[in-house]
């Protein structure tokens, strides 16, 4: 019998500076018969990785989101092909995009994945990018979707976005034990974060420092900081029902400290399908790349030969609020989802500036968004739009809006603060 041959893919990495775009490089580097890697797309922030990433995997294109870097990242090409001793004519310098549309550029450029590890809503428009041009989306960038959503899901084919998120990569995983009538309940484990355990009261002075202290995950700031308050465990909330067309009363968190299982869904005849692993963020990533084909030798597996625990516990919504701040967005949907998560990249920008303590974050996300839709799922105010009437333009201008109001709402509870 001959052996399966899987064609190599031609993967373009978005944010590939970033904890993501990093460990997808190390999958690659692991699996060069199954993909090779053909544009980069970074800030900017971080031209000599990026250089040096660019001519270990020989890429066709970089993308640099800010357009004054060009000559440093052309100064760190010439750096590093000096330092690895190649002649000019051996260098294979790749061209540069730059500029705010450069990501959205090279998510359309010819490849067969996109993987978009970019953080915050500035994902979206390359996302949509993606999808147009027909490139399977392997997405990290859960904020697009959550602050795009049905712009997004409409713009989809079936199973072009291949979920990037380790709870989302293994809800993929464990609902091919059966069909969609059959689905329960979805249940998003939770690690609970540094602060799991304790009350809202114990949290109140808690520093930047001690908010980026995650027990288990390495990720970056806005993400390690969103752990911590279980904004993070909002965004995939939405994107789960986003993603799998469940409702959202029928998606559960659970904290599970441990990380081993990273997410269940439960039938309805009573069976539970968990997808359990070590944590290492380089399962789910190979598995986006390779979807439906595994990867082997990804990341390890569990050790079955040593005696361990597994515990779930509920989630304490009194003092993490934001999971169900994040439901109530989603039932009203429209520009809501992006108003919640914009809300919250300027409140964490606020609490890391040292103006906003770590409680006013979710505090401001609140405000925000209840000036957006009212008191109540019927009491939308003007400025909201329906799923009806989304589109790029009217999520732009939400997402301005509610970065905007979470600025001012951010001062004014730090001036009430230091009156105190």
């Amino acid at each position: 019998m001959a052996c399966k041959t899987v064609a190599v893919r031609d993967v373009v990495i978005l944010g590939s500076t970033g904890s993501i775009g990093t460990q997808a490089l190390e999958v690659i580097a692991a699996a060069p018969d199954r993909f090779q890697v053909v544009g980069l797309g970074a800030g900017g922030g971080q031209v000599e990785l990026l250089a040096r990433q660019a001519l270990d995997f020989g890429v066709d294109t970089v993308a640099v989101t800010r357009a004054t870097v060009v000559q440093d990242l052309q100064l760190a090409f010439y750096a590093e092909a000096s330092r690895r001793g190649w002649s000019s004519g051996k260098a294979k310098l790749p061209r540069i995009l730059a500029g705010p549309d450069a990501a959205t550029e090279l998510a359309a450029a010819p490849c067969d994945v996109v993987l978009n590890g970019i953080t915050g809503s500035a994902g979206l428009r390359p996302t949509l990018a993606a999808l147009q041009t027909g490139r399977i989306l392997a997405l990290a960038n859960k904020e697009s979707l959550v602050v795009g959503g049905r712009l997004v899901t409409s713009a989809a084919r079936p199973d072009q976005i291949v979920a990037v998120d380790s709870e989302h990569s293994a809800l993929a995983q464990a609902l091919c034990g059966g069909t969609a009538a059959e689905v329960d309940r979805l249940i998003l484990t939770a690690s609970g974060g540094p602060f799991r355990g304790r009350s809202r009261e114990q949290m109140r002075d808690v520093t930047p420092e001690q908010a980026l202290a995650h027990p288990t995950w390495a990720m970056g700031r806005v993400i390690t900081t969103n752990s911590a308050t279980l904004v993070n465990k909002g965004l995939e909330l939405l994107e789960a029902h986003l993603l799998y067309g469940v409702d959202l009363d029928r998606i559960d968190v659970v904290v599970h400290p441990q990380s081993v299982v990273h997410s269940m869904v439960q039938f309805v005849d009573g069976s539970t399908l968990a997808q359990c692993s070590p944590p290492d963020m380089k399962l789910p990533i190979a598995l986006g790349l390779g979807w439906p084909e595994r990867v082997p030798g990804a990341a390890r597996p569990c050790d079955w030969s040593t005696a361990t625990a597994w515990t779930f516990e509920p989630l304490d919504d009194e003092a993490f609020p934001a999971v169900e701040l994040a439901r109530r967005a989603g039932r009203v949907a429209g520009t809501a989802p992006a108003v919640y998560n914009a809300a919250n990249e300027e409140a964490v920008e606020a609490f890391h500036a040292g103006t906003l303590p770590f409680l006013g974050i979710v505090d401001v996300v609140a405000a925000v968004l209840a000036e957006h839709v009212g008191e109540s799922v019927d009491d939308v105010r003007s400025n909201w739009s329906s799923d009806d009437e989304l589109s790029l333009e009217r999520v732009l201008a939400a997402d301005a809006w509610a970065r905007q109001r979470a600025v001012q709402v951010a001062s004014a509870m730090a001036e009430r603060e230091s009156a105190r």
